[in-house]
């Protein structure tokens, strides 16, 4: 039996004894739990009609990325609003601002998805070396991390991707790098919370080597709050690529379907459109929701301090 499923079992005296969290494992019982949060199914759901809208964006979206089918209906102080061949209506450049925001999900997807990768496989690999040697390499590592936490955010994105330059590439290092040192002081600490648990003395007072502990042992146990934080740092992959894209950092053509570039292009179409920048807003909005309902719901449901009764 392993540690999380230790954490899942209840006492005689306590009073989830007889239900069906008995026995079950970690993951199982979270899932049970996510069934009946109303946040986490709210969240799902938006997080689903997202992946679902940039999966199938060719068969959703009424005009290619690249086309301007409205391009001869716009004027200089007039932009056609909704129609029925433009549902949205169009924007400065006579795209259809419907079939933008359905491709721009799916830019927003991909720099969210592998931005929040490279963090996760760059801070694993940073807190598993602090949490599995201790010592001067835990020291000089943690230092190196708090030295990059002690930037913001955003500014640390922003000169990253200035440094390395003004391409969707750029976009995802940047915001990647940005989110290394979270995961990894994440990592770090559940695992020496874990090194102290009995099952860890019991391996090793078995002979087990220190690396098959750490590995077989230590770091599988170590990962549920990892999990747990990259679904809410997709979240936050999306707020920030808009935001690197409104600042034009993202590279790309003023017409390129993606949302911070779609605001960036509305702020001189304000008053004469603000519908413009409200749709683009509005998505990135939802699309932060619906990743922040889910994980946070994760998060209580993974963590038994945090459970409702």
């Amino acid at each position: 039996m392993t540690e999380a499923d230790l954490t899942t079992a209840p006492s005689a005296g306590d009073p989830r004894a007889g239900s069906d969290d008995v026995g079950a494992s970690l993951w199982r019982v979270a899932f049970r739990r996510l069934r009946r949060n109303p946040g986490a199914i709210a969240g799902a759901a938006i997080v689903l009609a997202f992946v679902l809208v940039a999966a199938f964006a060719p068969l959703i979206a009424n005009y290619g990325a690249g086309e301007l089918p409205g391009r001869a209906d716009v004027r200089p102080t007039f932009i056609p609003g909704p129609s029925a061949e433009f549902p949205l209506g169009i924007d400065r450049y006579g795209a259809d601002l419907f079939s933008q925001l359905v491709w721009g999900a799916r830019a927003s997807l991909l720099v969210g998805v592998l931005s929040t990768l490279v963090g996760l496989l760059g801070g694993m690999l940073l807190g598993l070396v602090a949490g599995a040697f201790g010592g001067w390499v835990d020291a000089l590592t943690m230092r190196a991390v708090d030295l990059m936490l002690s930037v913001p955010s955003l500014l640390l994105a922003v000169s990253i991707a200035a440094v390395i330059g003004q391409t969707s590439t750029s976009v995802i290092i940047a915001i990647g790098v940005v989110q290394v040192p979270i995961f990894a002081r994440l990592l770090r600490g559940s695992m020496l919370a874990q090194r102290g648990q009995d099952y860890v003395l019991a391996a090793s007072s078995l002979g087990l080597s220190r690396r098959t502990v750490t590995m077989n042992h230590v770091l599988p146990n170590s990962v549920s709050p990892v999990i747990v934080q990259a679904t809410l740092m997709l979240a936050t992959a999306v707020i920030e690529a808009a935001a690197l894209s409104f600042l034009g950092l993202g590279g790309g053509a003023p017409t390129t379907a993606e949302w911070g570039r779609m605001l960036t292009a509305a702020q001189n179409e304000l008053e004469v459109a603000p519908r413009l920048a409200l749709w683009p807003g509005v998505c990135i909005a939802v699309t932060a929701l619906g990743f922040t309902l889910f994980g946070e719901a994760l998060r209580e449901a993974l963590d038994p301090r945090s459970r409702k009764r």
